[in-house]
C-alpha cells in the first residue's frame, strides 16, 4: 500500500526513510553523510506524547571523524535546527519528539557533511487498540486477557503490549488518575499479582509497534477486585515455579472430618508426595497437564466438552478413574477420586484459564467419606462449609 509523505518504512524494529547516496565533499570535509538513520520511540502511556526518541545510524568509518550533529524541525518544511552533538552513532532526545530528524558527520577540523536521510515521526503508524478486555479474580491477583487484534492485523510491526492499572471508585464507577505501568508482555494475557484483596483496581492495555508507537488503550473502565475464594485458584507449572505447582484439595490436619480454615484448597510444592496433583508443562508443545500424585488418587475427564460452571459437576462418576495425566483445557471439568486410609473422597475441578505458565481453576471437594456429591454447598448456620470454601 503506498505511503504518504509522512509515513516511513519499517526496518528490523526501527524506521528509516530512503538513504541519500550523495557522498560529495561539502562544507570543507570529505566525510560522507551518515547512512540509514532510524528511530524508536519511548512509550509514555499517552499515545500522543511519547516520552522520548532514540536515533540510530550507521557509523562513519574514518580516522577524521570527530562527532555527529543531530538536527530536527517541527514541520516538513523549514530549516533544521541543531538538537545536540555526540561521538556515538546513537542519540536519545528526551521529551516529546520533533517531527523530523537528520544527522551530519563532523571531522576533526570542524568540517560538516551533508545531512543524512531525514526520518519523520508519524503518529498515524500506531497499531489498533486492544478491542476488548476480560479478567479473572484471584486471591491477591488478577488474571487479565484482552483481544489480540493489534498483533493479528499487523504481526510484522507488533512488538508487545503494555499493561496499566489504577485505583477504582465503585461508588462513582470510574477509574482513578493514579495510573501506573504493571508490565509488558508479548502475549494477550497478564497476571497482576501482589494486590490487596477486596480493593478494586482499574486495568487497561495498549499495543506497542516495533517503532515504539503506542496505541490507544483498551476500552475503559475495566475493573476487577481480587478476593480469597475457592474459585479461581492459580497453580503454576512445575517447570516454571515448582514451589506453587502442586494442589491438595483437603488436608484434615486435626482429624475431625471437617474442612476447617487452612485445610482446604492448598497450593503446595509440586515435589511433595502428599498432594493430590501437580501441573506439568509439556515442552514439546507448551501445553499444561494435571498429573495425579498421591498414591491413592486417580482422576478422569468429566465430559468430552466444556461445562458451563463448576456446579455442572454435581456427582462424581462411580468408576472410570485412572492415574493418567490429563491436559488442562479451559472450560473442561475433571473429577478426582482420593483413597486415603481406606476411605474414598471425591473432588471436582473446572479449568477457568490456561497460559503457558499456569492454570486457573475452580474446585470443590466432598469431606463426607464415600459421598459423590460435589456441588458446592452453603455453610450451615454457625458452621463451616463442607464442600468448598
Amino acid at each position: 500500500m503506498p505511503l504518504s509523505s509522512r509515513y516511513v518504512l519499517v526496518v528490523a524494529g526501527l524506521v528509516a526513510a530512503a538513504c541519500q547516496n550523495n557522498t560529495t565533499a561539502v562544507n570543507g570535509t570529505t566525510l560522507p553523510p551518515p547512512q540509514n538513520l532510524a528511530y524508536q520511540l519511548d512509550p509514555s502511556g499517552n499515545p500522543n506524547s511519547p516520552s522520548g526518541i532514540l536515533l540510530v545510524w550507521d557509523d562513519v568509518v574514518s580516522s577524521n571523524l570527530a562527532s555527529y550533529r543531530v538536527y530536527s524541525r517541527a514541520a516538513t518544511t523549514g530549516s533544521f535546527l541543531l538538537r545536540g552533538e555526540t561521538t556515538s552513532n546513537t542519540f536519545h532526545d528526551n521529551g516529546v519528539p520533533n517531527l523530523e530528524y537528520a544527522v551530519t558527520a563532523v571531522d576533526v577540523n570542524g568540517g560538516e557533511s551533508d545531512l543524512s536521510n531525514a526520518i519523520t515521526v508519524d503518529e498515524r503508524l500506531q497499531l489498533a487498540a486492544p478491542a476488548s478486555m476480560s479478567s479473572v479474580s484471584l486471591n491477591s491477583a488478577i488474571h487479565l486477557d484482552w483481544a489480540d487484534n493489534a498483533f493479528l492485523t499487523d504481526p510484522a510491526r507488533f512488538k508487545w503490549y503494555r499493561v496499566y492499572s489504577a485505583s477504582y471508585d465503585l461508588d462513582h464507577s470510574q477509574c482513578g488518575t493514579d495510573w501506573a505501568l504493571e508490565g509488558t508482555t508479548v502475549a494477550h494475557e497478564f497476571l497482576v499479582a501482589q494486590l490487596t484483596n477486596g480493593v478494586p483496581r482499574c486495568f487497561a492495555s495498549s499495543a506497542i509497534s516495533v517503532e515504539g508507537y503506542e496505541s490507544l488503550w483498551s476500552p475503559l473502565p475495566w475493573f476487577d477486585t481480587p478476593r480469597p475464594d475457592a474459585r479461581n485458584v492459580l497453580v503454576y507449572a512445575f517447570e516454571v515455579q515448582p514451589g506453587q505447582s502442586g494442589f491438595r484439595f483437603w488436608n484434615d490436619a486435626n482429624g475431625n472430618g471437617v474442612g476447617d480454615p487452612g485445610e482446604l484448597g492448598l497450593v503446595q510444592d509440586g515435589s511433595r508426595t502428599d498432594i493430590d496433583f501437580w501441573v506439568h508443562l509439556q515442552a514439546s508443545d507448551s501445553t499444561l497437564w494435571l498429573v495425579p500424585e498421591f498414591a491413592g488418587d486417580s482422576m478422569q475427564l468429566y465430559s468430552n466438552q466444556p461445562i458451563a460452571d463448576l456446579t455442572s459437576i454435581d456427582f462424581a462418576p462411580a468408576g472410570g478413574y485412572t492415574r493418567s495425566m490429563f491436559q488442562a483445557m479451559p472450560g473442561y471439568g475433571y473429577v478426582f477420586q482420593m483413597n486415603e486410609a481406606g476411605a474414598y473422597h471425591y473432588a471436582g475441578l473446572r479449568v477457568t484459564a490456561v497460559s503457558r505458565q499456569y492454570v486457573i481453576f475452580d474446585w470443590s471437594v466432598q469431606t463426607d467419606p464415600g459421598n459423590p456429591e460435589l456441588v458446592p454447598k452453603r455453610p450451615a448456620a454457625g458452621g463451616p462449609a463442607v464442600a468448598s470454601r
